[in-house]
């Protein structure tokens, strides 16, 4: 289990390093002169924001905890139906954080009047960054299964190994029609325990890497709802947000409840997910009178992280969550179970993007 705290602690560190270098990146710079609104009141701004921080937090905890309490609803186990729908509209949501907020603020963040028309203007960096930041969660994806497999597995016997081994024995004992019996009972159930374990295993690295995405960009938009004081936006995008970590926290909920951790992994995991958006609004507020939204610095910044952010939340929605259980045994049985999965998927992505209206 060296490997699941392993994880945790680069989250940590991520986490840490977001909180650190952020401010100093974006605090050291000249604002891009823009039209000032009436909405923008410091004084009206504050208790809004005080509001989102305690409002985010508690819809954050609800949506990450819900899937892990849902043992005791038998309707609600991994192993029911609903799971798989409740899971596919969550992973909509993720979908269409991704697509519909955070990779179209990143294109207008970098490709903003502020910034200098060379480099930002010639080249989609957006576009770009998100496709790297795809490939490199798969490489994390498919390296990080591998490692974990190689680990667990030590000191199996090989499959082939097994086979030649019972082939032996199954000539030695013909004349023994119970030993073959209890040979192939053997070794069926071996190969068993071998099935389940690597699929654990790849839903604990699911878990992480998703996780591991949700907190960049939490803090992210949250540090910039911190730092604005347009109270016409503010209104819109605290709704918006309660509405977004609600349903990507039963996502991710639901990815840590497959995985089956210990109880302090699994309250230190809901713990991240649930105080990164409230931090990254306390610290836009404390670096309110430094951070200037329109920077040249602040809108890179922001703007490089937007995208990777969103490559890597698209990866995930599609390949880890969606195509793994859309392409599993489980839907690929039951063509009523896919149908309602894919009224749950649009009706999460279609309900998210029409919040992008207000965030």
């Amino acid at each position: 289990m060296a490997s699941t705290s392993t994880d945790l602690k680069l989250i940590f560190v991520c986490f840490f390093l977001l909180s650190t270098i952020i401010p100093h990146a974006l605090s050291a710079s000249d604002e891009c002169k823009t039209q000032s609104s009436s909405c923008n009141n410091k004084a009206k701004a504050l208790p809004l924001k005080i509001i989102a921080i305690v409002s985010i937090l508690v819809t954050s905890m609800i949506g990450v905890c819900l899937p892990l309490f849902s043992r005791s609803i038998p309707a609600l186990q991994p192993d029911r139906n609903l799971f798989l729908i409740v899971k596919s509209f969550a992973a909509g949501i993720i979908l269409a954080t991704g697509f519909m907020h955070v990779l179209p603020d990143s294109f207008d963040m970098l490709w903003s009047d502020c910034l200098k028309e060379n480099p930002w203007h010639k080249f989609p960096f957006s576009g770009f960054l998100a496709m790297l930041s795809a490939i490199a969660t798969l490489m994390v994806d498919s390296l990080a299964t591998s490692l974990y497999t190689k680990k667990c597995n030590t000191g199996v016997i090989p499959d082939s190994s097994i086979s030649v081994e019972g082939d032996q024995e199954m000539q030695a004992a013909v004349s023994s029609g119970q030993h073959v019996h209890s040979h192939q009972l053997h070794h069926g159930v071996l190969k068993a325990e071998s099935g389940d374990n690597s699929q654990l295993l790849r839903y604990r690295v699911v878990a992480m890497v998703l996780e591991l995405g949700i907190v960049v960009h939490s803090v992210v938009i949250g540090l910039s709802l911190g730092a604005s004081n347009n109270t016409c936006s503010i209104k819109g995008l605290v709704a918006a947000l309660c509405f977004h970590q609600m349903f990507e926290g039963m996502g991710l909920g639901g990815c840590i409840l497959q995985a089956e951790y210990k109880l302090l992994k699994k309250a230190l995991m809901v713990f991240f997910f649930s105080v990164t958006t409230p931090f990254g609004i306390g610290l836009g507020m404390a670096l309110s009178k430094t951070y200037k939204e329109n920077s040249p610095n602040a809108l890179i910044t922001v703007g490089l992280l937007n995208a990777s952010s969103a490559g890597l939340l698209i990866y995930m929605a599609l390949v880890d969550l969606l195509a793994a259980d859309f392409m599993g045994p489980k839907m690929q049985a039951n063509i009523k179970l896919q149908i309602k999965s894919y009224v749950a998927v649009l009706l999460g992505a279609g309900g998210m993007s029409v919040m992008a209206k207000w965030a």
